[in-house]
């Protein structure tokens, strides 16, 4: 069964708690199994990885590791601040996502 998340990949979101307390970056993949996401430049881990053919090179290789998505929070384009997402239906019956503070369609 997929889970419900609140946050998309391509979201721009700000992190809450951890290391990276009050960083901000773009969702590059969301992982509803695990209820996690994975964020550009957050929760940076290193990878040892060995050379596997002959000429190509082993070496520390610095990736992004997946974080729970209970610890970010949303960033509204218009006004900025981290906010919570609320449902809006439109004149044409299409329900979209918006900003609970300015209602700004996200």
């Amino acid at each position: 069964m997929n889970k419900k998340m609140h946050i998309k990949k391509g979201d721009n979101v700000v992190v809450l708690s951890g290391k990276d307390k009050g960083k901000k970056g773009k969702v590059l993949s969301v992982i509803p199994k695990k209820d996690s996401v994975i964020v550009e430049g957050i929760a940076m881990a290193v990878k040892h990885r060995k050379p596997r053919r002959a000429g190509e090179e082993g070496g520390l290789i610095h990736q992004e590791a997946s974080i729970k998505a209970c610890k970010v929070m949303h960033l509204c384009p218009k006004c900025g601040r981290p906010t919570r997402i609320g449902k809006q239906t439109l004149e044409s019956g299409e329900v979209v996502r918006a900003c609970k503070h300015c209602a700004e369609i996200i």
